[in-house]
């Protein structure tokens, strides 16, 4: 059974940084990209970043572009995000998820408050 776990969400202050992290485990035998999505409270879901294996391909939401960077190692199926000089928009419930939305983890909580 795939597991996905999340950590490194907490409470931080406008301009401050966070650093997410993923692990997968269980499985599957092959995976082409993990990344990140967020769900603003009220808000839709938002894919955040994306990381694909082949070519070590990233992509960006626009609203993210050069604040947050994404990394990962394919052979221990790990992804972080590294998120610097947050904004109150950013805050909401982070899902890390694996081959494009295939498995996902149970969400870690951010909030950029003062």
């Amino acid at each position: 059974q795939v597991q996905l776990v999340e950590s490194g969400g907490g409470l931080v202050q406008p301009g401050g940084s966070l650093r997410l992290s993923c692990s997968a485990s269980g499985g599957p035998g092959s995976t082409s990209a993990m990344g990140w999505l967020r769900v603003p409270l009220g808000k839709e879901r938002e894919v955040v970043a994306r990381l694909r294996w082949n070519e070590h391909h990233t992509w960006y939401a626009d609203s993210v572009k050069g604040r947050f960077t994404i990394s990962g190692d394919n052979g221990e199926n790990t992804v972080h995000l590294q998120m610097n000089n947050l904004k109150p928009e950013d805050t909401g419930v982070y899902y890390c998820n694996l081959n494009d939305g295939e498995y996902f983890g149970k969400g870690t909580p951010v909030i950029v408050s003062s």
